[in-house]
Formats: structure tokens, C-alpha cells, sequence
């Protein structure tokens, strides 16, 4: 079942020898106003993957969102990104000015980066108490926040570093775990943020070439 809050499912039809976005299957085509009824398996409708997920349904995941707001109502490229750790019951563990917050609501739209890769059972076994222990560290203390340096991206990295570390993985820096794990989401967020205003706005929206449309996620996790 799609969260309320990922908002109104994308759907994509072809006519008129083109690509054409909606939130649903128009009886007759906006552009030369047929029947779209489809004859053919290649003019049949379908569903656009939603980039965003539902924070609290994700186990042991890094979570970005808005500080403010939603992604596909507020953000405009520039605002401020939030980013925490989910625990196995989808509690966001993140590091504020106030300290460790374990938010249980408010990440319900978010970009997810699965931590975990399939079938590591035992890390996940593991992985509330090393949530836990971590976050009730010294390090993480309020008055130790420190918005560019000491902040919730320094909260998260580290605490994935820890894992890696535990597992004798190689650990990552910040900008190698940017490129890697997250650019590739939020591109993709911002393509289907673009789509889904503009079918918000008019209606529908057309394009001419496949290259266009929304790439797949990627998969995989990073432990």
C-alpha cells in the first residue's frame, strides 16, 4: 500500500508517438483528444517508480529528507537536507543541536540507501545495539553539534564506518559516500520532483525521446 504521504502515483501512457505523464489513464488523449483505449502492449500504461519511501518502513537504512517540508511539495534544490539511521523497527536514529532525537514519524517521505546488503542476518541481529551504544556516546552529546562540522551527516557517516569498521570493510569518506550511495538517488528524485509537479500543474506532461524518462533506483546495500 503506497503512504498517503509519497504522494499521487505516477502513471505513463503512450500516444501521438509519444510519452505522456499523468496521475491516471485519460479516457481521451490530451493532445489530439482519441480514445487512448490501447491496442497494443507497447501503448499500455504504467507505473513510474516512486524514489521515496516511507523512512519508517526501512530497516537499518540512511534516510535523507527536507528539514523543512516534503520533497515533492517544498524542496527546491537548495533547502537544507536532514539524513539519519533507521533501526530494524524503522525508528530514525539522527543527530540534531538537541542531541540524538529516535523519531517514530516525520521521515515518511524520504530517499533511502539500503546499509545492509540481502541475507547478512547476523549484522542485523546486531544492529539496534550498535545503534543504541553508538548514539549514547559522548560524541553525540547537544552541546557538541556544530552545524558544519559536527552535524547529522557526521552522525551518520561515522556510525556507518563503525559497521564497516566491525565487518573489516574499507571505510568511506564523506564525498566517496555521496557520489556512490546518495547522487545517484537524489538525481533520481529530482527528475520525478520535476515530472511530478509538472503533471501537478497542467495535468499531464509529454515528452519526445525515452532518454527522458525517470531512470531505475539502484539496488544493493552498502554493508
Amino acid at each position: 500500500m503506497q503512504c498517503a504521504a509519497a504522494g499521487k502515483p505516477l502513471i505513463k501512457f503512450n500516444h501521438c508517438r509519444k510519452h505522456i505523464y499523468s496521475f491516471s489513464v485519460p479516457r481521451c488523449c490530451p493532445l489530439c483528444r482519441r480514445d487512448v483505449g490501447s491496442r497494443k502492449l507497447e501503448e499500455a500504461p504504467v507505473s513510474i517508480s516512486n524514489p521515496f519511501a516511507n523512512g519508517h518502513q526501512e530497516k537499518c537504512s540512511f534516510l535523507l529528507r527536507p528539514t523543512q517540508g516534503t520533497f515533492l511539495r517544498d524542496y527546491d534544490g537548495r533547502s537544507d537536507l536532514h539524513v539519519g539511521i533507521t533501526n530494524t523497527n524503522g525508528v530514525v536514529y539522527n543527530y540534531t543541536m538537541h542531541g540524538v532525537q529516535r523519531d517514530e514519524a516525520g521521515w515518511e517521505q524520504s530517499v533511502s540507501v539500503p546499509l545492509l546488503q540481502p541475507g547478512m542476518f547476523g549484522l542485523m541481529d546486531q544492529w539496534d545495539k550498535y545503534l543504541e551504544d553508538f548514539s549514547t556516546t559522548g560524541a553525540w552529546l547537544p552541546h557538541r553539534y556544530e552545524e558544519e562540522h559536527h552535524n547529522c551527516y557526521s552522525y551518520t557517516l561515522t556510525f556507518i564506518n563503525c559497521v564497516l569498521a566491525t565487518e573489516g570493510r574499507e571505510q568511506l569518506d564523506k564525498n566517496e559516500f555521496t557520489e556512490k550511495f546518495v547522487v545517484p538517488r537524489t538525481r533520481k528524485a529530482s527528475k520525478y520532483i520535476t515530472l511530478y509537479r509538472a503533471v501537478e500543474e497542467h495535468g499531464f506532461y509529454v515528452i519526445d525521446h525515452p532518454d527522458q524518462e525517470p531512470s531505475p533506483p539502484p539496488g544493493s546495500g552498502l554493508c
